[in-house]
């Protein structure tokens, strides 16, 4: 698969604006049609007294990275504590602020509605770890959640490189969500709305979970437990070197993490309405396929 109909490169050296109006435009459009947008010129730089926590000694053995969320202060998933949990806390916040900042600033369109969401650390080295195929992000996927439905709202992802010993991070991509979504979704089936409100009732969904949302579990599952598809479908490698950033919408882009270790990553939710095509979205994607209204 051709990289140049996946990656776009752009000539970003600062985490803020101002920005050309016409960089502006060049983001916004290739991000919407699916592609990875590659910062190479913009490292998100680690304070001295922030390398130490460059170790995947920091991390806990609940779950493959480490989680912050910057409206409460809560650090999920290490094994620091006292001063040592705030200064994670505080690079991982300022590494937040950063990513938001950049994102409001060259993508002026989306930052009345765009919300931030948790920000991750995932110190540890992907490669030789072993997962089960469902939580295995080796794997090509789309990103959804089982426990938060988003009834349509974009999953916008930015990620830094910041390995201190210039290990790079080893990407796959896919195919077009499109082309995805047609070879799968006739194997997803129909759920009904008592599922939907059994998980709530249960405490298994934060809210109800919409139709589409099952769909994009049910092709995020489909998707990873089909070997052929994953060794012989359309896909691409890339590398993405140390000090280097780069975001997509993950409930678009099919991608997997191959290899790689100290890389930050700030998630943000925008909904549908707010993008200037939202006829790329997934969810219009999928509800033109079924001729029915998903959320």
């Amino acid at each position: 698969m051709d990289l140049s109909h996946v990656i776009e490169a752009l000539p970003v050296t600062a985490w803020h604006g101002p920005f050309d109006p016409l960089l502006q435009a060049q983001t916004l459009d290739a991000l919407e049609d699916g592609r990875v947008l590659l910062l190479d010129r913009l490292p998100f730089q680690i304070l001295p007294q922030e390398t130490p926590l460059l170790s995947p000694a920091v991390m806990g053995s609940e779950r493959k990275n480490i989680s912050f969320d910057a409206a409460n202060g809560r650090i999920g998933n290490t094994s620091l504590s006292g001063s040592d949990a705030e200064a994670l806390g505080r690079m991982l916040r300022r590494f937040g602020d950063a990513a938001e900042e950049l994102l409001r600033d060259l993508l002026p369109r989306y930052a009345p509605m765009l919300e931030r969401a948790r920000t991750s650390f995932r110190p540890a080295e992907i490669a030789g770890r072993t997962y089960s195929p469902r939580h295995d992000d080796r794997l090509l996927h789309v990103d959804a959640f089982p426990s938060r439905p988003m009834s349509g709202r974009r999953i916008l992802r930015l990620f830094s490189n910041v390995a201190m010993d210039g290990a790079a991070r080893a990407w796959r991509v896919g195919e077009p969500f499109a082309d995805f979504a047609r070879q799968f979704l006739p194997g997803v089936g129909r759920a009904t709305q008592a599922s939907a409100w059994l998980l709530q009732q249960l405490g298994l969904t934060k809210g109800r979970r919409s139709e589409y949302d099952r769909i994009m579990l049910r092709l995020h599952d489909t998707g990873k437990l089909d070997a052929t598809y994953q060794s012989h479908g359309p896909k691409a490698d890339v590398a993405f070197a140390a000090g280097s950033t780069w975001l997509c919408f993950t409930d678009q882009v099919l991608h997997a993490a191959l290899a790689g270790h100290c890389a930050l990553e700030q998630t943000f939710h925008l909904p549908v309405d707010a993008m200037a095509h939202p006829e790329r979205s997934p969810l219009r994607v999928l509800e033109r396929m079924v001729g029915r209204t998903l959320a």
